[in-house]
Parts: structure tokens; C-alpha cells; sequence
């Protein structure tokens, strides 16, 4: 069926439940088709309905060709069948429709959908697993727009911020040489003894940290798009009297070839996975970069505390939605370190941000065999009993 027909025919389905109140949404193929991932062959419908509405919508269909009800313990389903197309409706007993955690509205044709995020069924259902390409080809395309902007947001005057916060790159050498340890709190434990280990800081920014582990005697490679932050990064290296090798790139154009099986320990820390929108093929890279029996070592904030929970002073809200799996738009990082005057010419980053369930998955769906998961607390007494980041530790076997 072409995507016009198709698309027509979503909408007049809709239409027609939502006309009778009958909870639902676009699951498998629609919902993939829904969210522009290419599918051939359109020509199944596939919508779930809310368990206790389903003989409702048979009868809504009944005086069409449609199948008897089929029903097992927890599910059932029948089809209308049309010349051109086959409606598939189908329900999940003791299940309700509207706190599915991807269940998420698109835009299509000036219309609203409810449907399936494409993200389910790449980290838990494996039930699309002949599409799970088609997927990752549609993030990796959008990711490209997605790091273009990103990218040009962190080239607008970071230098700037960075000496408004951190100061001279004489100043932050010498604050780093005085307790280099210090730099690497908390996940330290986690990398050292960094003695002769080569180490590639993955979205590396700065170079604060690259240049702490330098001085504890590790060979330090770091990739990050920004070159302001190479130039801050290297200004730092070059204080201290240390070697810093900066590639400036976005992580997942960085080379695998020139360093496959090169290093001890890949380093992310602090804000970084938000630049992606498909964390899949970051691992699988990372496992590349590996030798055997390194570790990979992520330290970020905890999503409870960037996507549930708002805190002021000792008042904490649930504000937000800890499963929204779309994109947002914020302020570039080094925004607050800007003259007032600059604030409102810096452009806005896009970010997803990750529940720990799905990083947990991709790190595992890259065969790292995961050794420590240290979720780590607020040290401000107001927010004493919540988490405020976490440390990842995974090994190459």
C-alpha cells in the first residue's frame, strides 16, 4: 500500500476510536512507520487497545470481514480484513494502555498518534528484531542533524566560559598538579594505578581530567568536537608540562581502525550521554577501542535526578517523567558562566536523556560483561537519600 493510503488509513482508525473513547495506540511496524523508520510492505495496521475495550471494537468492526477473537492467558486478538490492507487489534490482559513507559504521541500528516517508542523495541522488545537496522539507520542519520547542532553550540565562545570558570590555564595546572587524584573523584578506584595504561577520554571537553590522569603517568588520548575546548585543553597540557593527544571529533566519527584494541580504559564522565539519541553502536565501539580486559568506566548524573526529580533548597518535586524517551532542548552547558549579554546569542543543545535501565542494556547488548554499578549520593545535606550520579564499570573478557 503507498504511505498516502497508509497514512489515510491510520487516521480514519483513529479517528474512529478515539470517537469512542477507546484508549489505544500504534504498536510494531505502524509505530516504527509512524516515527519515519523506512518499512516495506505496508499493508497491516497494528493497534493495541485497553484489554477491557476490545470486544467494544469488535463490534465497532462487525459488519466487516473480521476474524473470530483469539485468546490465550494474556492476550487476545482478531484482524479486519480489507482488499487493501489488514487491521490488527489486539490487547495485553491486566495491563493499562495509558502508563505504558514509551507510549508517546507523533505527528504525522497534521495529525496526532499515540504509538510504541522506536526505542522499545531496540533495548527490551525483541519482537521487530528483523527492523532493529532499519532503527539504528534512521537514529544515525537524525544523530548527524542532531551533533551538527550540538556541535556549532559548542563553538560559540566556550573559551570564554571556560576561563570565567575554571581561570588561567597557568591557574588550573597548578590546581590540578597540587591533587591530581582529587580531579578523578569519585570513580579513581575505578581506573588506577594509571601508570603507563593508555586512556581515551571519550567527549573529553576540557581536558581538566585528561591532564590529571596524564600526571599520574597514563598515556591520554582525548575526542571531543568542541575546538574550543582543545585549545583550553591543550593550554592546561602544556602548563602542567605533560603529552595530551586531542582529536577533535564527535565520538562516533572518531576512527576505529587507527586504534582498535589500543587502550586500557575508555573514560565518559559527567554529562555526555544526552548528545546521543542511540547508545548501541557508542558501546559496540567502545568495545572495539578495548583491549582485552580493559575497562570502560562511565560516570554520570543519575536520571533521577536529570529527568524526576526538581529540588529547591529542601523542597523536591516530582516534575518530570522518567521514561520520556524524546528529545529536548536546552541551554549549551557553559551557558552560566557567560556574560549576561552573551546568554541570549548562544544557541540551544538537543538531548535525550537515558533512564539507567536503558544504559545498563546498551553496555550489556555490547557484550562488556558489567562488574559495578556504585549509584552515588547529593553530599548536600538537603538532599541527603538521593542519588545524585552513578559509575558504570564494565570489562572486555
Amino acid at each position: 500500500m503507498e504511505d498516502k493510503k497508509y497514512l489515510q488509513f491510520m487516521k480514519e482508525i483513529s479517528f474512529l476510536l478515539e470517537q469512542h473513547n477507546i484508549t489505544h495506540h500504534f504498536i510494531g511496524t505502524s509505530s516504527l512507520w509512524l516515527q519515519n523508520v523506512e518499512i516495506q510492505h505496508l499493508n497491516t495496521v497494528y493497534i493495541e487497545v485497553q484489554w477491557d475495550a476490545l470486544d467494544q471494537t469488535y463490534e465497532l468492526f462487525q459488519s466487516m470481514k473480521c476474524t473470530e477473537i483469539e485468546k490465550n492467558e494474556t492476550t487476545a486478538f482478531y484482524k479486519v480484513i480489507f482488499d487493501s490492507c489488514t487491521i490488527h487489534i489486539e490487547c495485553n490482559y491486566n495491563t493499562t494502555i495509558k502508563t505504558e513507559p514509551y507510549r508517546i504521541q507523533i505527528e504525522k500528516g497534521n495529525q496526532l498518534f499515540w504509538c510504541i517508542s522506536l526505542y522499545k523495541y531496540i533495548y527490551y522488545d525483541h519482537s521487530l528484531i528483523q527492523h532493529t537496522n532499519s532503527i539504528h539507520h534512521y537514529l544515525e542519520n537524525r544523530q548527524q542533524i542532531m551533533t551538527k547542532q550540538n556541535e556549532d553550540a559548542w563553538n560559540q565562545n566556550n573559551y570564554i566560559a571556560l576561563i570565567n570558570r575554571y581561570g588561567s590555564p597557568d591557574d588550573v595546572a597548578e590546581k590540578i598538579r597540587q591533587n591530581p587524584k582529587w580531579r578523578l573523584h569519585p570513580f579513581y578506584q575505578y581506573i588506577s594505578p594509571l601508570k603507563n595504561k593508555k586512556v581515551l577520554h571519550l567527549m573529553g571537553s576540557n581536558g581538566i581530567k585528561a591532564v590529571a590522569m596524564s600526571l599520574l603517568g597514563a598515556d591520554v588520548t582525548v575526542v571531543d568536537f568542541s575546538r574550543e575546548n582543545e585549545a583550553f585543553a591543550k593550554s592546561i597540557a602544556k602548563a602542567a608540562n605533560v603529552n595530551l593527544t586531542y582529536v577533535v571529533s564527535d565520538v562516533l566519527s572518531f576512527p576505529i581502525e587507527q586504534y582498535r584494541e589500543t587502550f586500557d580504559v575508555v573514560l565518559m564522565e559527567l554529562g555526555v550521554l544526552h548528545y546521543l539519541i542511540d547508545l548501541i553502536p557508542l558501546m559496540k565501539k567502545i568495545n572495539q577501542l578495548l583491549r582485552q580486559n580493559g575497562r570502560f568506566v562511565l560516570h554520570e548524573f543519575h536520571p533521577i535526578s536529570t529527568k524526576l526529580i526538581t529540588s529547591t533548597g529542601k523542597k523536591h518535586k516530582v516534575t518530570g517523567n522518567y521514561f520520556e524517551p524524546s528529545n529536548e532542548k536546552n541551554a549549551v552547558a557553559f551557558t552560566k558562566h557567560m556574560p549576561d549579554e552573551e546568554k541570549m546569542k548562544l544557541s540551544q543543545v538537543l538531548q535525550r536523556k537515558w533512564t539507567l535501565g536503558e544504559v545498563i542494556t546498551s553496555v550489556g547488548q555490547a557484550n562488556l560483561f558489567i562488574e559495578t554499578l556504585e549509584e552515588e549520593p547529593n553530599h548536600k545535606l538537603t538532599d541527603i537519600g538521593l542519588p545524585k550520579t552513578f559509575s558504570l564499570v564494565s570489562k572486555k573478557l
